[in-house]
């Protein structure tokens, strides 16, 4: 079975529209402090500098804002704005006391004009203050899996602060879940151009996102800008191609636009999409124990594709652990072992392997019904 996927994968491959020199491409020089470019489907990185230093990271922070709001909030939830949060400085749309606007409006200033009045709105809403919407982006970001960040504000103001931070890595970790999980996160940050009401005005307010990546960079579709004194330029972009999403972080970049793009085509060039694994493809059978049926076929429960280079494509390796038998009975989607994807002998990800039917024991009726029905076959056959 590993000599046939081997072959299939370097079929699948070859098939594949590649740079016939992306074997000699070698990884850009940037000016950022620290840079990551993660693949979105399989999280695995194909760009990294300094991934792991702690840095501050300004307005890009507010991908956490907008990621709560849309797990814990309604979006039609009708916000009102409080003094604290029309008097926060930097960035903003202008908020005024007491105005009110749905929590979606808030969500599009938050990450189109980078409003900081917006990301405080929101975080006093789904918080309750902004202090207790602190820990709950703390939590938040641990449940993800990104330990060495810790946020203070909702907004990414460090003015007097020094415990405002997160990585490279993190933050790549906390934008992928984001995409992962509310497609309407990904509405949101690929917006160009937005316009929502402004009390008190005879027009409406109107948003154009700063991240000029949704402009300027093919399949650009996201997703946040920021700039303080103490962060300097930072950026999360991400870019989509034939479905295949890649997501950049440059933290303290002062040419962010150029860096961003030169991680990003490094990585679109360099590494092709390979399906290794199809949702629903018998991989092979077992038999079944005490079953209606001898033999029960096995499939994958997901598809899986990882972004790979030339050079590296006849090092996958997909390894089994499944019994050679089961017993009956078994539902349809029933797990019965796990598929391991293994790049350079080193663990990718593991798949579910599950029964491709439904099989049921057999009963006292089964057993007389196939009793009888032998008999009537050696009979039939004795007299034909």
């Amino acid at each position: 079975m590993k000599k046939t996927l081997l072959f299939l994968l370097i079929f699948t491959f070859l098939m594949t529209p590649i740079n016939v020199n992306a074997e000699n491409i070698e990884p850009p020089q940037i000016a950022a402090k620290a840079a990551i470019v993660m693949d979105q489907k399989s999280g695995r990185i194909l760009y990294e500098k300094n991934i792991n230093e702690k840095l501050p990271m300004a307005s890009t922070t507010k991908i956490m804002t907008l990621l709560l709001a849309l797990e814990y909030g309604n979006l039609n939830d009708i916000v009102t704005v409080s003094k604290r949060a029309a008097s926060v400085g930097g960035s903003s749309i202008w908020l005024a006391p007491g105005e009110k606007l749905s929590l979606i409006d808030l969500l599009y200033g938050l990450m189109l004009n980078s409003g900081n009045d917006a990301a405080t709105a929101i975080a006093e809403h789904i918080g309750g203050s902004v202090e207790k919407f602190a820990e709950m982006m703390n939590k938040k970001a641990k449940d993800i899996g990104a330990y060495s960040t810790n946020f203070v504000t909702p907004s990414g103001l460090d003015i007097g602060i020094n415990n405002h931070y997160t990585t490279a890595y993190d933050l790549a970790l906390i934008t992928r879940y984001a995409f992962n999980n509310y497609s309407k996160f990904a509405e949101i940050v690929s917006t160009k151009e937005k316009t929502i009401p402004w009390s008190g005005r005879d027009y409406d307010r109107y948003l154009r996102n700063k991240n000029k990546m949704l402009w300027q960079y093919e399949g650009g579709d996201g997703v946040k800008t920021g700039f303080t004194n103490k962060a300097g330029r930072c950026l999360v972009a991400s870019a989509t191609r034939d479905g295949h999403r890649l997501i950049s972080v440059v933290l303290n970049s002062g040419p962010m636009w150029e860096d961003s793009q030169k991680i990003l085509d490094y990585s679109f060039e360099k590494y092709k999409p390979l399906k290794i694994v199809s949702k629903c493809q018998v991989l092979k059978t077992i038999s079944v124990i005490n079953g209606k049926e001898k033999y029960l076929p096995l499939q994958y429960n997901d598809d899986f594709t990882l972004p790979v280079s030339k050079e590296e494509i006849l090092n996958i390796k997909v390894e089994y652990n499944i019994p050679k038998s089961i017993k009956a009975p078994i539902g349809i989607g029933e797990k019965v072992g796990i598929a391991k994807v293994l790049l350079n002998d080193k663990q990718i990800v593991t798949i579910d392997v599950v029964a491709g039917k439904t099989i049921d024991e057999r009963d006292y009726n089964y057993n007389l019904k196939t009793i009888i029905k032998n008999w009537v076959n050696i009979f039939q056959a004795e007299n034909s």
